[in-house]
């Protein structure tokens, strides 16, 4: 789950990045930050998805 806590550090890395640079140690835990909220979004996306159900108006049969 990604915390606010997570976005403000993502979003503080990012703007570090475009302004003096990042140490190795910084760009691996962006890494890892960025993998985590990908993770995350694509769950939840897939969660979302998961709950629809399509209704075909010719039967009515459930898809």
């Amino acid at each position: 789950m990604i915390t606010k806590e997570m976005i403000e550090r993502i979003n503080w890395l990012s703007h570090k990045k475009k302004t003096e640079g990042l140490t190795e140690e910084e760009l691996m835990e962006q890494k890892v930050l960025y993998r985590e909220y990908i993770d995350a979004f694509k769950a939840n996306l897939k969660a979302q998805l998961d709950m629809i159900e399509v209704i075909d108006e010719e039967s009515s049969d459930l898809m």
